[in-house]
């Protein structure tokens, strides 16, 4: 992973001072609260519910052994003991004290960690796929790319104050994992008629309360390039995106309210002027890869046969390792998924112990790494299979082998009106209730990969309207109230779920959800999946049996 030189290092120590003085100044008064808004934004800072939100910037999903212990330490003394885990692969503390979070910051920078660009109307952290330089589909690593992103998106003076919050996302497989196309701009890495490795982009993407799928605005790329061409999009984007609705000030309305057509015009006009300035050298692409060399994997990993035995023994085991693992490009390793879906727990939760089991765990079976992921569980990237049966006992203990991933009970799941002061209804208990009606797991597995993704806003933060299953949580005169939908994925295969019909009231959900996958079930020919039912058979068959009674 990524190592901070020196200037990296004095920048964020910097940041730390600057936002201290202008938070001590804000508790003494001498700062407004329109002023410090925008400060304390800049720097991660929500105010919730019931206490200030710090969101945590983790690029690209990668995190070290070392950081994971400090994440510990500060649920520990400055929270109530736990985080959360973000779909934008941040890490989030909800109950620091203001007066606080400088501190918090400042034992942040001590290993290399900060908040800076995670809230704001600016360029966010970029995201990537969990999965990246272990992937057996993968054309080339996309990590060093999304750095070399992430440093020129740091405190960019041009685009620091744009129309709104812009996002990005970098794919370097042939299955997208990183929902790019519902960025601001999405990459693929690909590769053209001649052999050579440059990028897809696509454009105007997004999710909130209107989604969008991103549209195909350069269909090859030279990779040297890709720092003038995005620019030439934010400077397109900065000078015409709407400043006068923030719910028209995304990039996506500006795209669709223009046309592809002449917004690639517009923008090609001004890549025109910079490109030649702003090529990226073969030396600096070294560079950023350097950080991401190849691990000093066991060649004699693939030649022991106690993985398969202890699968034979063991039930369970077999069970977690069907569901919770997947094939590494290297013989003899796995990728391990870390459910964090387990049913007593907030979907994404994570306490400080766990954090310090991982931190251990991950520095003896998996090169001290480890990743988050869009769905909010973590990954162990690179394990030996004749570790996997001692990592699972000890994963077990920890309350981390839940072996749902990518089941219907691997949820993606917003705070709602437990924490957030946007929400307009619960999630987190309802995420429960599914969670307690699908606790048989012989039938979880048998119903296989359903996506229910579950917001309490337009917002969208659980991504509702790509779940394969969206539920939505909305007000009416002080009521909670859900919208369902169905169909959605932000796979390859993008869509953008279709709603069911009427909202259902908050003790209708779960059974709506219940009779959802039981129509599924009748519904589904052998083996199909149910993103496959709901595109053959469409919606009706769902509507007359949830809205039956009614």
């Amino acid at each position: 992973m990524y190592q901070y030189n020196h200037n990296d290092q004095i920048l964020i120590e910097e940041r730390v001072a600057q936002f201290r003085r202008q938070t001590e100044q804000f508790l003494k008064g001498e700062i407004s609260e329109d002023g410090y808004r925008a400060l304390r934004l800049r720097n991660g800072v929500y105010i919730q519910t019931h206490a200030p939100m710090l969101r945590v910037a983790v690029p690209y999903g990668v995190l070290n052994s070392k950081q994971l212990h400090k994440l510990a330490h500060i649920a520990r003394t400055y929270d109530k003991d736990y985080c959360h885990i973000t779909t934008r692969q941040n890490v989030q503390f909800n109950w620091p004290k203001l007066e606080q979070i400088p501190d918090i910051l400042a034992e942040l920078a001590e290993v290399q960690m900060h908040a800076i660009q995670t809230s704001g109307n600016c360029m966010r952290n970029t995201t990537s796929d969990h999965l990246a330089g272990v992937g057996i589909d993968e054309i080339e690593d996309p990590r060093p790319y999304c750095e070399l992103i992430r440093q020129w998106t740091t405190l960019h003076p041009e685009f620091d104050y744009l129309p709104r919050k812009f996002k990005m996302a970098v794919s370097g497989s042939s299955t997208d994992r990183a929902a790019t196309q519902f960025h601001d701009i999405g990459l693929h890495l690909v590769k053209n008629d001649a052999g050579e490795i440059g990028f897809k982009v696509l454009v105007g993407g997004g999710l909130g309360r209107t989604p969008v799928i991103g549209q195909v605005i350069k269909p090859f790329l030279d990779k040297k390039h890709i720092l003038s061409y995005l620019e030439a999009t934010l400077r397109i984007y900065n000078l015409f995106g709407r400043r006068d609705n923030k719910y028209k000030a995304r990039i996506k309305i500006l795209v669709r309210e223009t046309g592809l057509e002449e917004f690639s015009k517009l923008v090609d006009a001004e890549w025109a002027l910079i490109r030649d300035g702003l090529e990226v050298s073969d030396a600096r692409f070294d560079a950023m890869k350097a950080h991401f060399k190849p691990l000093h994997y066991d060649k004699k990993a693939a030649e022991n046969i106690t993985f398969s035995r202890y699968k034979k023994e063991n039930k369970v085991f077999e069970t977690w390792v069907k569901y919770n693992t997947l094939e590494h490009k290297i013989d003899g390793y796995r990728v391990v998924f870390l459910s964090l879906k387990t049913p007593d727990t907030p979907p994404g939760d994570l306490t400080a112990e766990q954090l310090d089991t991982i931190a251990k765990l991950a520095e003896i079976y998996s090169f001290g790494e480890v990743r988050s992921t869009h769905r909010q569980n973590l990954v162990f990237a690179d394990v030996k299979q004749a570790d996997l049966f001692q990592l699972w006992q000890l994963l077990s203990a920890a309350k981390l082998t839940t072996p749902n991933i990518g089941t219907a009970t691997d949820m993606i799941c917003c705070p709602g009106l437990d924490f957030c002061s946007l929400a307009n209804a619960g999630s987190i208990g309802i995420a429960k209730e599914i969670n307690d009606m699908l606790d048989n797991l012989d039938y979880l597995h048998d119903i296989g990969d359903v996506n229910i993704n579950m917001s309490g806003c337009m917002n969208g933060c659980a991504h509702q309207s790509v779940g394969h299953i969206g539920i939505l949580g909305v007000d009416k005169k002080g009521v909670e109230w859900y919208q369902l939908t169905l169909g959605g994925s932000s796979a390859n295969e993008a869509a953008i779920g279709e709603r069911l019909g009427r909202a259902v009231p908050k003790n209708e959900v779960t059974q709506a959800v219940g009779t959802i996958l039981e129509v599924y079930i009748q519904q589904r020919l052998e083996e199909e999946s149910f993103l496959d039912t709901v595109k053959r058979v469409g919606i009706e068959p769902f509507q007359e049996k949830v809205y039956a009674s009614h």
